[in-house]
């Protein structure tokens, strides 16, 4: 099983070469989008009972509590559908929203809370809310969030590169790299990996100077009397 917070990325590798595997929706990060949608106060009732489900994704811990979850979304969308499906056109008096194209002609009047209860919706019908409570993963003690690699692998790259702002991209991905080898399963300790040609490694070539020509400069960009740069006395370098 892989747990995700929803990137493309690890989405197009899965279906790349792990297509077979089961995937489990990080739930901490979907309770963050219906927040980022909803705000954590919303104003109307739709929108409150809809946070409300949110936040309850992460107290569901069994596979009664998962069905009973996906019943109440469903009790939502029946009491509160028509806010989905709400538009407003546009007329000489309508004042459209800033996030509005010119050219649009209507827009869906409760857009946040459209796009938050779509998340939902399309996650639960995809089947990624609740794979870690399925009846073959029983036992197994799977998380449901990716707290652990953010808190235990994730914080310490940061730290590494924040410690280390002056590294090149390059020597940042070294370090990178480095550091998840050494916390590998089975990592060879760093002596054992020093070869002897480590000892006495190759010598760069010399770096060769260019011969400058004689004569005086025939053009620069270093400031000269001429060019009236230098520092001026009366008005305006006036007598």
């Amino acid at each position: 099983m892989v747990i995700t917070d929803g990137g493309s990325g690890i989405a197009a590798a899965l279906s790349d070469c792990w297509s077979d595997t089961a995937v489990q929706r990080c739930l901490v990060h979907v309770q963050r989008n219906v927040r980022t949608y909803l705000t954590s106060r919303p104003r109307t009732e739709a929108a409150r009972a809809l946070l409300r489900l949110g936040r309850a994704l992460t107290r569901t811990s069994t596979p009664a509590q998962a069905a009973a979850w996906l019943g109440h979304l469903n009790d939502w969308h029946q009491d509160h559908g028509h806010l989905v499906r709400a538009r407003t056109y546009r007329t000489a008096t309508t004042m459209a929203p800033a996030w509005v194209r010119s050219n649009q002609s209507w827009w869906f009047t409760h857009d946040r809370l459209r796009k938050a209860y779509r998340l939902l919706e399309r996650l639960s019908q995809a089947g990624t809310l609740f794979t870690y409570l399925r009846h073959e993963f029983a036992g197994l003690d799977i998380a449901a969030t990716t707290n652990r690699i953010e808190g235990g692998t994730n914080a310490q790259l940061r730290l590494i590169l924040r410690a280390h702002r002056g590294m090149s991209e390059k020597h940042q991905k070294r370090a990178i790299e480095w550091y998840l080898y050494l916390h590998s399963e089975t990592p060879v300790p760093p002596s054992k990996l020093i070869k002897s040609q480590h000892h006495t490694p190759a010598r760069r070539p010399a770096q060769t100077t260019l011969e400058q020509p004689h004569g005086p400069e025939q053009y620069g960009t270093a400031a000269t009397a001429e060019e009236g740069l230098w520092a001026r006395t009366g008005w305006a370098g006036r007598p």
